[in-house]
């Protein structure tokens, strides 16, 4: 997953993953087939992580905004110095496969629906709770924050500091919040 991530699908090479996996080029092949299953196998964990992560920062046993505002929190610390250079796996994929490789674009669309689909529940719990300001859809903002989090992913890039993007998330809650 990390030499992908690094590199990029497409200027990673087979010695590469050799090298990185430790496994011989016939092991590699009988495990995932090829540099496409391999490529995939490593998608799918990146996905899975990433989910993980969001169901532990929206964890519904504290109130619906604290775990929006921890999930915020997460993704200014992901998009600011080292990390944020390092960018998203995802987005590169996304930029790089998506349009021409249908298991690549399907798996980064239910990334993205499992994802909307935990923040909206979120939302509507912080609604719920009276936390929203009144006329705030939680299918709008869970959409707008996607968005948000994936263009701060890009802008990680350049070296962001993270007080531009906690002023950004301030607005935004100040926005949406009671």
């Amino acid at each position: 997953m990390n030499v992908f991530w690094s590199s990029g699908y497409h200027a990673t090479s087979l010695p590469d993953l050799v090298d990185a996996t430790q496994l011989s080029r016939s092991s590699l092949y009988a495990a995932f087939g090829d540099k496409h299953g391999l490529f995939l196998h490593a998608l799918d964990r990146y996905i899975a992580d990433a989910l993980r992560r969001l169901d532990l920062e929206l964890d519904s046993r504290k109130s619906a905004m604290r775990g929006l505002q921890d999930c915020l929190a997460g993704y200014i610390a992901r998009t600011s110095g080292a990390p944020g250079k390092r960018g998203c796996l995802l987005v590169a994929t996304a930029m790089e496969l998506a349009s021409h490789d249908p298991g690549v674009a399907r798996r980064i669309r239910h990334f993205f629906e499992a994802m909307q689909s935990r923040l909206v529940e979120a939302l509507a719990r912080a609604k719920a709770e009276g936390e929203l300001a009144d006329g705030v859809e939680p299918p709008h903002i869970a959409r707008l924050l996607i968005c948000l989090f994936e263009g701060m992913r890009v802008v990680g890039k350049t070296g962001q500091e993270p007080r531009t993007s906690e002023a950004m998330v301030r607005t935004l809650l100040d926005c949406v919040s009671k």
